[in-house]
């Protein structure tokens, strides 16, 4: 379950009521339709998740469903109310294991501008940032994933927040589509 927005329109970065060395904490390990249920509450968002979907299904196009994306930004955060403004993207970070028979650079050639940040932000509206798992773990993985929690576990003023992680298999794809249809059909048919 994801938890509710603390005061400050963050998500907690340890689940309420928790003591402070809790293992339910961020990234919380949510569900797709979870996810849609929760956040396409306005028209922006559910254009923004439409693209999130989209940029999923491009993904498993290439052969990409075993790993896990972490999500955040102004996205996870109640900016309607605390900034007066939409959330523009959702920042997501890609953990994935290669598919079967492909190195780094087979998937690459098949993945076309999938591993393009500017070509994926501005066709998904995801500002993503691909990772590949399973392979040995060296100082700069450590340092890769020490920057994503450091970085994400922050807003720019230092106010501890947390953010979600959705399982990479495409199991609730369909039904999340279907959630965000009914929910703003205006917005997922553009």
């Amino acid at each position: 379950m994801i938890p509710a927005w603390t005061m400050a329109g963050v998500l907690p970065p340890i689940r309420p009521q928790q003591p402070g060395h809790s293992t339910d904490r961020s990234p919380y390990e949510v569900g797709l339709c979870e996810l849609v249920e929760q956040f396409a509450f306005t028209p922006e968002r559910a254009f923004i998740l439409r693209g999130f979907l989209d940029y999923r299904a491009a993904l498993h196009g290439i052969g990409l469903a075993s790993g896990f994306q972490w999500m955040n930004g102004s996205f996870m955060q109640d900016v309607e109310n605390h900034e007066i403004r939409a959330p523009n993207d959702v920042d997501v970070v890609t953990y994935f294991h290669l598919p079967t028979g492909d190195t780094q650079a087979s998937l690459a050639s098949k993945a076309g501008q999938l591993f393009n940040n500017t070509y994926v932000k501005q066709t998904y509206k995801v500002d993503a940032y691909p990772h590949v798992l399973g392979g040995a773990m060296d100082m700069r993985q450590v340092r890769q994933i020490s920057y994503w929690y450091s970085m994400w576990s922050h807003r720019r003023d230092g106010l501890w927040k947390g953010f979600l992680q959705i399982d990479l298999k495409p199991d609730e794809d369909a039904d999340a589509r279907r959630i965000l249809s009914q929910k703003h059909p205006q917005e997922t048919a553009k």
